[in-house]
């Protein structure tokens, strides 16, 4: 079978940095096409060249059903049957289901001429149909959930009559049930010849639906493989560079009490939610998406302050009002999206990582010492192997694991007593991954008390020393992480319909 595109000898520098070398992808018409790497690989720079957002060295080659394809800007992309569905979806929240569809679509009329509803209606209604979803086209992206937003992402790509759909880490936001509906889509496309390469760190999913693998690893490419041809240890292997051995931590004697939380609750988000956290101790919090655990701790922080309960601080009472007053209060908070929330992509890692701790970087006429602010870049750079190690890159040239290691060091900057991190290796590779959990071990182990929101057991159960499950605002169970397993919290944190409907009863 011809390819219905071919990316040869694609190489790209940037300034200190070599992001690609001599790299190539070639993707099938009809065929499900892991490209894979751990953070820093290159993938999205090859994305980004694809998507006519860079441009690369010369000597590449680019091919479109056999044709050379020049690709210099993103609507070039679009013209040429290429949509790429990044992470963040980049729908427009105040716009219509239809509108999202439809938007830069002229139907053939001039780029002045008045919009033709009935039209857009249609065409959306058309796409939509053939995600095999029925959603209400007047509908605000806004209130949808993550998986619909996905849908109609989708539903735009089919209505440009693309060739190829870039899936980018599409699961990363959605339910086991979500999940499965979006392999179900992913069939219907390969049925119609759509291609779609798909990138993702969880590896049991790329099992699931690709057909093959692309491996880079530093930047270059590693090779191409058939799925019947590899297997998980063989695929790790190709992308780190070696065996990656699993640790299992060695769980430590806890401190004295830093956070008791006694009945909490914030009406729509959580309810009666009571625990304790130790010095040198990891809570793990986990449960199903939409459970209430990101809500829970935000009000811990100060962010979403609960409407009744109580918490207790360092032995004394202490009411959540602000993120300000939590951290001057020793409580640092990582967020779940750290493109957004967790790093300013356009300033430089020295800025990100002393932004929390300016004040003690002052001279006494209250100008900032540059010199020792470099210094700090530089220690939490070398000590969290932040890579690469130029202080004047900017936040949005990193890795994900590598952004997160950048929010990491801007809390740790401040030395605080308690760590709040949510979805702490949410797109991170395998290798970084290992890099964070034993931050977060050593982080422990030196007397800081950790509450972690995870979604991947794994990750819960190798981390925390204790493991609560959270369902439908409420926690329904508290496990030592020694002697729990998969299947146990799982239990928990599903329901068969009796149960839900008695409790639907109870809370009526």
């Amino acid at each position: 079978m011809n390819h219905f595109l071919e990316m040869r000898h694609i190489s790209k520098t940037f300034p200190g940095v070599k992001a690609l070398h001599d790299v190539q992808l070639l993707i099938k018409p009809g065929e499900v096409h892991a490209l894979i790497g751990e953070n820093g690989a290159g993938k999205s720079t090859l994305m980004k060249i694809l998507a006519g957002v860079l441009q690369p060295d010369d000597g590449a080659e680019i091919k479109l059903d056999g044709e050379a394809a020049a690709i210099e800007k993103p609507l070039d992309a679009a013209e040429k049957g290429i949509s790429i569905i990044y992470q963040d979806l980049s729908l427009f929240p105040n716009l219509s289901v239809a509108e999202n569809i439809c938007i830069g679509k002229t139907f053939g009329r001039s780029l002045f001429s008045r919009v033709n509803w009935k039209t857009v209606r249609e065409t959306a209604k058309k796409a939509m149909a053939e995600v095999g979803v029925k959603l209400d086209l007047n509908t605000p992206a806004e209130r949808l959930s993550i998986a619909k937003q996905q849908m109609v992402a989708i539903a735009r790509a089919i209505a440009f009559q693309s060739k190829l759909i870039v899936m980018d880490e599409p699961t990363s936001a959605l339910s086991n049930t979500e999940i499965e509906m979006l392999y179900r889509i992913i069939e219907n496309l390969k049925a119609q010849g759509i291609a779609i390469i798909f990138i993702s760190h969880k590896l049991n999913e790329l099992f699931k639906v690709a057909d093959s693998f692309t491996v880079l690893r530093d930047g270059n490419y590693i090779g191409t493989y058939e799925s019947s041809e590899i297997n998980e240890d063989k695929l790790i292997a190709l992308m780190v560079g070696r065996e990656l051995v699993k640790e299992k931590y060695e769980k430590h004697p806890t401190g004295d009490s830093l956070l008791e939380v006694k009945c909490l609750s914030k009406r729509g988000n959580f309810k009666n939610v009571s625990f304790t956290l130790k010095s040198g101790e990891i809570v793990g919090i986990t449960g199903l998406v939409g459970s209430g655990r990101t809500e829970l701790v935000q009000a811990v922080f100060g962010l979403n302050p609960p409407d009744e309960g109580e918490i207790v601080l360092y032995g004394k009472p202490y009411k959540p009002v602000s993120a300000e007053k939590s951290v001057k209060l020793g409580i640092a908070y990582v967020p779940e999206n750290r493109q957004r929330e967790g790093v300013v992509l356009k300033q430089s890692l020295t800025n990100n990582m002393t932004i929390t701790c300016l004040e003690k970087l002052k001279y006494r006429i209250g100008l900032i010492d540059f010199s020792q602010e470099k210094r700090l870049a530089e220690y939490y750079m070398e000590s969290l192997d932040i890579r690469p190690r130029i202080p004047e890159m900017s936040a949005e040239q990193l890795s994900g694991g590598n952004q997160q290691k950048v929010v990491l060091a801007k809390w740790m900057a401040i030395h605080p007593r308690i760590l709040i991190i949510d979805e702490p290796t949410n797109g991170i590779d395998v290798g970084a991954k290992s890099e964070i959990h034993r931050l977060l071990r050593n982080l422990a182990k030196e007397g800081m008390g950790i509450i972690m929101v995870s979604s991947e057991l794994p990750e819960i159960l190798n981390v925390s020393d204790r493991i609560l499950v959270m369902r439908h605002g409420r926690i329904h169970g508290e496990f030592s992480a020694a002697s729990a397993t998969q299947e146990m919290i799982m239990s928990v944190a599903f329901k068969g319909k009796e149960d839900e409907k008695a409790e639907s009863l109870q809370n009526a």
